[in-house]
């Protein structure tokens, strides 16, 4: 998409001296006259300027991510002017919207009534995305800021939860403390794609959300590959479940799970040049604990390899890494991982990929917590 800015550059005198001719020049509309007699603009010979630039992404002066275009063009899309781009010919324009709305603007963000101020809860909060060009093929929704009520002591989100629906991706519903997480979601054809999220007024909470959403072109080298919920593209990061939290859950504090129930997502690491594997190990002795009694370990054991449960044991909660070997080389003949230990492994399948796979029974599960998992690329040759 391109933005249009006609502009006059000059205007040759008028053959009769003396005479002139009033201009209003605004950006993103045409140059006009103004009280000049009909016979007066005869005698002009404006030359005239068609600027085009595109609309890419930009920084608003709010340190929001904004679309370039004309001043006009934004007070037309309802955007925020925040900030000039393209060389000042145009305003950063930044898309707000809240329940209710529509919208095909890029990086629009989608926040609760009053934000920053929380929310006390009601009806259910929409907005429908759709495509801004048929050249786009995915959204990314950033939750810039994300707390909603704990799921129940097994682990459903019953009172508060985000679902996406009408896309080609499955999303589970989303509940808790989840700011700074991200999903992918592919459009399915042109058919828009609705985030709802549905609050219980009943319940007294401090409900907040920001989601930046982003969208994807088809030809993009930042869109997911097919299958991965979540996408990074670091040679070394972090990965986290959703809503994983060392504070217990309020809602079931003796027995309660943070982790929530029926999840089955890809996490995929895009992989750098020259990198043959990645590694994956557990952030610290207490990031790891998605299976099992919790409360009942000592803690002493939790977060070692006397805790860290592989394999044909693995029957409900667990990870996922396809073909794995320790950091000798030494391969493993299991690729499932639970329990609340986790033993660093390698693995040189392509693409680097990490599943989340949960159950909807926590019969046993204590106090689980989900994951924190760091990744590195290892350069080639791996050994």
């Amino acid at each position: 998409m391109f933005s249009v800015l006609l502009a006059v550059i000059f205007a040759v005198a008028t053959i009769a001296s003396g005479q002139s001719a009033a201009w209003d020049q605004s950006l993103g509309d045409a140059t006009t006259f103004q009280d000049a007699p009909l016979e007066r603009q005869g005698k002009f010979f404006p030359l005239f300027s068609v600027i085009r630039f595109a609309n890419t992404q930009c920084t608003g002066s709010n340190n929001l991510n904004g679309t370039c275009f004309t001043r006009r063009e934004c007070s037309n899309y309802a955007g925020t002017a925040s900030g000039t781009c393209a060389n000042n010919l145009g305003v950063c324009c930044v898309f707000v919207r809240t329940c209710g709305s529509t919208t095909n603007m890029n990086n629009t963000y989608f926040i609760n009534p009053d934000y920053p101020t929380t929310y006390t809860g009601g009806d259910r909060c929409t907005i429908v995305v759709r495509p801004c060009n048929s050249h786009i093929c995915q959204l990314r929704l950033d939750f810039l800021d994300f707390s909603l009520a704990q799921p129940d002591g097994t682990g459903v989100c019953d009172l508060d939860f985000l679902t996406v629906t009408g896309g080609a991706t499955l999303v589970p519903r989303i509940c808790g403390e989840n700011t700074n997480q991200h999903v992918y979601v592919d459009f399915d054809g042109p058919a828009p794609i609705t985030i709802s999220i549905d609050t219980d007024v009943n319940y007294v909470f401090d409900r907040r959300w920001n989601i930046r959403i982003q969208q994807i072109a088809c030809d993009s080298v930042w869109r997911a590959p097919s299958g991965c919920l979540q996408y990074y593209t670091t040679t070394t990061g972090t990965v986290t479940s959703f809503n994983y939290g060392t504070v217990v859950n309020p809602r079931s504090p003796l027995v309660g799970t943070r982790q929530l129930v029926n999840l089955n997502y890809g996490v995929c690491v895009r992989m750098t040049v020259g990198y043959c594997a990645i590694q994956w190990s557990q952030d610290n002795t207490l990031s790891f604990t998605v299976s099992g009694d919790t409360d009942g370990l000592d803690t002493t054991i939790i977060g070692t390899d006397l805790a860290a449960v592989t394999g044909t044991d693995c029957t409900a909660d667990f990870v996922i890494i396809p073909n794995p070997f320790d950091t000798t080389g030494t391969a493993l003949d299991v690729d499932r991982f639970c329990g609340n230990g986790f033993v660093t492994v390698i693995s040189s399948s392509k693409p680097f990929v990490l599943y989340v796979i949960t159950n909807g029974d926590e019969t046993g599960d204590v106090l689980n917590r989900g994951f924190i998992l760091d990744y590195q690329q290892i350069a080639c040759p791996i050994f």
